[in-house]
């Protein structure tokens, strides 16, 4: 049975371009507009950015630098004076880490969720969460729209209902919007969408100087695997550097 890589090698060895799949993916590039992250190696491995008006994520462990990502696209964004909003489910989000990246506050408009100040359980909380990113996509004007699902409990993530993941990538469908899940693993994405799955590498934690007293954190590395249903590289996986007080990146290096 022939194997998808003998298909592309035959096709190249006869001089007949690029395989189905290339073309389909700088067609598709032609046509979608990407917003910058800000970050060079990641803008890189997307071929310019975030793509607008489709539903991606940015997942990973705690601490794996999931919220450096976003921050670090958000003050691209506000940056280029466009505003965000950033559904905060849990009440998790420090505004000073979001004034450290570079996002402009008067800029951001910040949902905050507080189920344990009002007694309400994690699903009660992502419902109200869900209703305000449909608000937000219907109303429009924002260049990004996140929606913070990290550390809800996979028995409310199962919860909703798959429509909802049918419905958000009509309700973004050609706007200049980017609309991005933030969460512990992948839930949802649209076709045009991508994954962002972050994870530390070993030893990933840089200090400056040999470790022990006066020593100061530098930040850490991460691996950054970029996947995506119109990516013909999907999969490809490449190394980023997250300072302790902003984010910068590494060369890339695919894996």
């Amino acid at each position: 049975m022939l194997k998808k890589v003998d298909l592309e090698r035959l096709l190249r060895s006869n001089d007949l371009g690029n395989t189905l799949l290339s073309n389909s993916y700088i067609n598709y590039l032609e046509k979608v507009q990407l917003a910058s992250t800000g970050i060079d190696a990641l803008d890189g491995a997307l071929s310019g950015g975030l793509p607008k008006g489709e539903l991606s994520e940015i997942v990973g462990l705690r601490s794996s630098g999931r919220m450096s990502v976003l921050c670090a696209a958000m003050a691209a964004a506000t940056s280029r004076g466009e505003l965000v909003g950033l559904i905060d489910t849990l009440d998790t989000f420090a505004p000073g880490s979001a004034v450290t990246s570079g996002i402009k506050l008067s800029h951001l408009l910040w949902i905050r969720g507080h189920p344990d100040t009002h007694g309400e359980d994690e699903a009660h909380a992502l419902g109200r969460a869900l209703k305000a990113l449909g608000l937000l996509l219907n109303a429009g004007g924002f260049g990004i729209v996140a929606l913070d699902l990290t550390d809800l409990s996979e028995r409310t993530l199962s919860r909703i209902p798959f429509t909802t993941w049918m419905r958000l990538p009509r309700a973004i469908k050609g706007q200049p919007t980017v609309c991005v899940l933030m969460g512990n693993r992948p839930v949802a994405r649209s076709a045009g969408g991508v994954t962002l799955n972050l994870q530390k590498v070993e030893d990933a934690v840089r200090w400056s100087g040999n470790i022990g007293h006066g020593s100061l954190l530098r930040g850490l590395e991460v691996t950054v695997r970029v996947t995506g249903a119109r990516r013909p590289d999907d999969g490809r996986a490449f190394k980023l550097f997250i300072s302790a007080d902003a984010m910068h990146s590494s060369s890339l290096s695919g894996s």
